[in-house]
């Protein structure tokens, strides 16, 4: 067995999946290009803003990659290459897949609201309520996580300083002369890819080092540590991305930032299929792990945005949705970035599934995942004359660019969500938020911020995982209820929701059980002791919701009956 057949395996079922279950999902859901989206019908310059479909795809791709898909399969290598190579293929097809079409769907027939609103129409204010604190919450998290990570990069990898500044730069440029001076989409293309790529060897020969010694604030008796100073810089950045026109920073920036991955995947693509190198890990190591615990249900939260990831369904239905230019653009969008990424996924498991069992337990101890992905890749590129070092730089750069979109995406939907939380219905059912864009990204990001400084997150980021999973759920509910609602086939929603409410609901008690005893075992209430009431709460709030959704879908049957004279007890 090498490495090419692995590889070969996952694009021949992906491409099968994208021409017919992708279709037939959209088929069932009723796909109309004679509709007008809402980028269209509630055009404001600022959030709803129609993008063409390679750029929209850009910046979905972007904005859900990050570091995860790499992370995750990775670290969940661990049971060994088979049940993370099935669960990326066969996740991803029926669950991932759908989970992202279908969100983006939901929301643009519901006048591109997040799927917060959507829950407040089927599970009333109480689940609306619950949900979008949740969301809320889980988003500062990240948002802190991705500050934390990217600072960290800038000071042990200065090169992606410089780069990520030219990143910027060019995608400005690119906004301007695509959407003002209406200058040919294709031709732009053409001009500022030589450009993108010229910007990554700028970074690598002009890197952008601060002090170790940090950085002296004037007039005050205080100086930054080097990622302190970073953090700082990245909340005023995050917060300027967050309440600009998307068209002019975020659509830009996305489309052309997607196509250092599309290279990465494209070089490694190459690579292996030039070098085929042996698989030397074993496939199946084991139903349990010591440091990830059974298999199920963490093996499903480990590989997390590898096969399906909550956090998705957040970007599909916070930006995607308002800048969709029509229905269809949602298969290849939603259904088929989700496909690049879970491909991304394999070729992270490719980078580890060369070492053998020990090798691979060795370099993830002293590495980390992303340095053993980055090495994977060096070698991989190594194969088409391209230096290991080379190879290496260029994967961590393409990294640091997704961590860095994907920061001021989390950033902007935190945003709709605390808008969201304090919007109101007046009488005459108009809508009235009591929060401005600018107040709610300066609480959002100022929170993501001092929870970044304070290092807090690092006692609640192992709970992470399971909430990730519990708002794919939710999100996958969501959905199932407005088809069953409208009379269209829920099974293909319905199914991988209860799928995903299993594994969250079976791992929270296992994290809840593992770090009480923890707690009780060692008398000190940190970390575990955060861990042990974060996963009691998701626990209680994944009932609660469950519950809700039971008696929501009951009155909608029964209404349905009573509607056609048949009513009775269900």
């Amino acid at each position: 067995m090498n490495t090419a057949i692995l590889l070969s395996s996952g694009i021949v079922l992906f491409i099968i999946a994208y021409r017919f279950y992708a279709r037939k999902i959209a088929k069932a859901f009723g796909i109309d290009n004679s509709r007008q989206t809402p980028a269209h019908s509630m055009k404001d310059g600022v959030d709803y803003h129609p993008a063409k479909m390679p750029v929209l795809l850009g910046h979905h791709f972007s904005s859900i990659a990050g570091a995860a898909p790499i992370i995750g399969p990775i670290t969940a290598a661990a049971y060994g290459w088979g049940p993370v190579l099935l669960w990326i293929i066969i996740g991803v097809i029926f669950l991932g897949a759908v989970h992202d079409f279908a969100s983006i769907f939901a929301s643009i027939r519901h006048s591109g609201r997040s799927i917060g609103e959507a829950i407040h129409e089927r599970l009333g204010s109480t689940g609306s309520f619950l949900f979008l604190s949740f969301s809320w919450s889980a988003l500062i998290l990240v948002v802190a996580v991705f500050m934390a990570v990217v600072a960290k990069t800038f000071v042990t990898k200065p090169e992606t300083v410089t780069a990520s500044l030219m990143f910027l730069i060019l995608a400005l440029a690119f906004g301007i002369l695509i959407n003002k001076l209406r200058l040919s989409f294709k031709w732009m293309t053409l001009i500022f890819l030589p450009l993108l790529f010229l910007s990554v060897w700028i970074g690598v020969m002009f890197p952008m080092k601060v002090s170790e010694a940090g950085i002296a604030v004037p007039f005050v008796n205080l100086t930054l540590s080097p990622i302190s100073f970073w953090i700082i810089i990245l909340t005023v950045y995050i917060f300027l991305a967050s309440v600009t026109p998307v068209w002019i920073l975020l659509q830009p920036r996305d489309y052309l930032s997607s196509f250092l991955l599309y290279g990465l995947i494209g070089s490694a693509l190459i690579g292996t299929f030039v070098t085929r190198m042996d698989v030397k890990m074993s496939f199946f190591t084991g139903f349990s792990n010591e440091k990830l615990g059974p298999m199920f249900p963490m093996l499903f939260v480990v590989v997390a945005c590898g096969a399906i990831s909550g956090f998705h369904s957040l970007v599909a239905s916070g930006t995607s949705s308002k800048q969709l230019d029509k229905e269809s653009d949602a298969v290849p969008v939603g259904y088929g970035s989700m496909l690049i990424e879970a491909l991304l996924a394999i070729i992270a498991l490719i980078t580890v599934a060369r070492l053998g069992n020990t090798e691979y337990s060795q370099a993830l101890k002293d590495q980390g995942p992303i340095n053993v992905f980055a090495n994977g890749i060096g070698a991989c590129l190594n194969a088409v004359k391209i230096l290991p070092e080379h190879g290496i730089i260029f994967a961590t750069l393409a990294v640091s660019a997704f961590a860095l979109t994907s920061l001021d995406t989390a950033t902007r939907l935190s945003r709709f969500c605390l808008q969201e939380l304090c919007t109101r219905k007046k009488a005459d059912g108009s809508r009235k938020t009591f929060l401005d864009r600018y107040t709610a990204t300066v609480i959002s990001a100022g929170a993501g911020c001092f929870l970044a400084l304070s290092g807090h997150w690092k006692a609640i980021w192992p709970v992470f995982g399971a909430a990730n999973q519990l708002l794919a759920a939710l999100a996958l509910i969501t959905v199932s209820l407005w088809l069953f609602h409208i009379g269209k086939n829920i099974w293909f929603t319905m199914i991988p929701a209860c799928i995903m409410f299993a594994v969250t609901l079976t791992a929270l008690v296992i994290l809840f059980f593992e770090n009480a005893g923890k707690v009780l075992r060692t008398g000190q209430f940190m970390p575990e002791g955060v861990l042990t009431i974060t996963s009691l709460l998701l626990f209680i709030l994944a009932i609660v919701l469950l519950v809700l959704t039971i008696k929501t879908f009951r009155k909608v049957r029964e209404f349905k009956l009573i509607r056609t004279g048949r009513s009775g007890k269900i």
